[in-house]
């Protein structure tokens, strides 16, 4: 059974989408810690990123950070974090967190709610501030 990230990346379910290219999507986390939280998959789906062979693994990593830059130049903030984590989905991502304070990125139990109106106007704000 494909997970639900490997249905994002086939069409099946909707996301706000800020960046995609042949081997990598990014989206925002619909359960965001700050606005702006985006997640960067391989669209193969893996369960676990050191599981990637090392040729995905470096793309993730060099994709990731053009889409780390666009959230910068996108969203007010001091620094983009960086976390893996996430047992519940059998799909390898990447958390780019905006963050004034090293709180933000920690404190996953906190999570936040946007409009719809607000997160589409988020991922065409990160994604105008991409350079693929």
């Amino acid at each position: 059974m494909a997970s639900i990230f490997t249905k994002i990346v086939n069409g099946e379910i909707p996301a706000w989408k800020v960046a995609e290219d042949e081997n990598f999507l990014a989206f925002l986390d619909i359960f965001p810690v700050a606005k702006g939280h985006t997640l960067v998959i391989p669209k193969i789906e893996v369960d676990y990123l050191f599981d990637l062979d090392d040729e995905i693994y470096i793309g993730l990593q060099l994709f990731a950070k053009k889409v780390a830059q666009g959230i910068k130049k996108a969203i007010p903030c001091q620094k983009v974090g960086v976390m893996v984590l996430g047992l519940e989905v059998p799909h390898a991502h990447i958390h780019l967190v905006p963050m004034q304070s090293e709180a933000d990125l920690l404190n996953f139990s906190k999570k936040r709610s946007f409009t719809k109106e607000e997160m589409a106007e988020t991922a065409a704000s990160i994604s105008r501030e991409i350079i693929l």
